[in-house]
């Protein structure tokens, strides 16, 4: 059931209000951008042409526009949300790379991903070094609160990851550790990236929970959009390999869903191919099937919007506005991606 809430959701599309919310805060996320650009130098070539690659991937910046729009929202008119959200963006990026080579994607964003190009060693080092150059940022920025926030979310999206891991081949694993994932790989970004616009205004507590809120479970219902997309995409929409998490064994909600709903038979065959990764050329196609069948990918997609509801209610407690509507209409964004 939805929150009641005065705040509608994007009639238009979610492309509609991502390019909104882009030029809501063009000339802060131009000064963003070129501050990305001035940092990824390095007298050592490899680090910026390495790093250039995937910064310059057609990303949409979603974190950093979210960093941008909350301290607008927030009524702050300084800079010093402009250099916070370049740190975002190179936490984020540092991941992408990271994670690219734990799971040998061989796409990223619908073009070849940089540990393909480059190879896995030269891109972990890189993500390090957008790691270190973000926590420059951090310090540049002198907030210890800031540093706090950022460098909890950087520790826990580690943590994240390496639950990931272990829970992956794993059909026991259950609901509530797959959302720990979530909250550990993506969700905690989007909180760390939305509070930090309350924290850079000096606003109440109150507002920077609420902040807080809205981040993590936008975050949440995105990264359920993202699980849905890899078992119905098309692999243009998803801009890496359709069924990656499948060949990766990745337990994700709808596999979760279609597990707790199929028949034994149905389990063994999951068994099969994530726990034991024997798959062959119609596994995938398989499946889908059954995760057709089960009304997996609805379900996920319904979960993902009971999160966005979270994520709208929490906004009511500011004032209405361009920056207030603009931050609703992005969580249609993340969910209308599954249509």
């Amino acid at each position: 059931m939805s929150v009641a809430s005065p705040i509608n959701r994007a009639a238009s599309g979610g492309e509609d209000a991502l390019t909104a919310l882009t030029a809501l805060v063009r000339a802060d996320l131009e000064s963003c951008n070129r501050l990305i650009v001035d940092k990824m130098q390095s007298p050592v070539a490899l680090i910026p042409q390495l790093a250039a690659h995937i910064v310059a991937a057609g990303g949409k910046r979603l974190r950093p526009l979210l960093t941008l729009a909350a301290a607008r929202l927030c009524g702050y008119r300084g800079n010093r949300h402009v250099l916070l959200a370049a740190c975002v963006e190179f936490i984020h990026t540092a991941t992408l790379l990271h994670d690219d080579v734990v799971d040998e994607s061989a796409l990223r964003r619908g073009q070849a991903s940089a540990n393909a190009l480059f190879g896995n060693k030269p891109s972990v080092l890189v993500g390090d070094f957008l790691f270190a150059r973000a926590f420059e940022l951090m310090v540049e920025d002198g907030s210890l609160k800031v540093l706090g926030i950022l460098s909890a979310a950087s520790s826990t999206i580690a943590e994240g990851e390496v639950l990931q891991l272990v829970t992956q081949n794993d059909t026991t694993t259950t609901e509530a550790q797959y959302l720990q994932v979530i909250e550990g790989k993506t969700a905690a970004l989007f909180a760390a990236a939305t509070r930090i616009g309350a924290v850079v205004a000096d606003r109440p507590l109150a507002e920077e929970e609420a902040l807080d809120t809205y981040g993590r479970t936008l975050g949440t219902a995105f990264q359920l959009v993202d699980d849905a997309l890899d078992y119905s995409a098309a692999q243009e929409q998803l801009g890496k390999t359709v069924g990656d998490d499948f060949r990766e064994g990745k337990i994700t909600l709808p596999v979760l869903l279609a597990f707790e709903r199929g028949t034994e038979a149905e389990r063994g065959f999951w068994r099969r191919v994530l726990e034991e990764r024997e798959q062959g050329p119609e596994d995938l196609a398989e499946a889908q099937r059954l995760i057709a069948r089960h009304g997996a990918l609805h379900d996920t997609v319904e979960r993902a919007r009971l999160y966005g509801d979270q994520a709208l209610a929490a906004l009511r407690s500011f004032p209405d506005g361009p920056e207030r509507r603009a931050l609703a209409d992005i969580v249609e964004f993340c969910i209308a991606r599954a249509r």
